[in-house]
């Protein structure tokens, strides 16, 4: 049986930097072009390996959109019970999250309770 040579490095997976999140809703129906739309109107420019967060008015869908370099991504995720926990427009149009916030984000708990290395810091 012939096996084909291992390639000596894989493609790195994705690499985020720096992630964002809105605190105006998004109209979950945006395709990529609106969501980059939304992100140039937010945040000035969709930056390489920054991540850009949106919820809808239920807080109970969001919108990832990603530049990875060489592309756009763009992800839904939906809860199909309760609700996301979401920054509020008081803290402005929108705030840098941890990537320890945003694996809390988007399993729906409340990542504003996160710090480094999954230390509580607010009750």
């Amino acid at each position: 049986m012939n096996s084909m040579p291992m390639p000596s490095s894989l493609p790195a997976p994705l690499r985020i930097d720096t992630i964002w999140l809105a605190t105006a809703p998004l109209d979950m129906r945006a395709g990529i072009d609106s969501a980059l739309a939304r992100v140039v109107a937010v945040f000035g420019a969709a930056h390489p390996h920054c991540v850009y967060l949106f919820a809808n008015k239920r807080a109970n869908r969001i919108k990832l959109l990603m530049h990875d370099g060489l592309g756009i991504w763009l992800a839904t995720r939906r809860l199909h019970a309760g609700g996301f926990w979401l920054a509020t427009a008081t803290q402005g149009s929108h705030l840098s999250l941890s990537h320890e916030q945003l694996s809390a984000l988007v399993l729906g708990l409340p990542w504003q309770r996160m710090g480094p290395a999954g230390i509580i810091s607010v009750v």
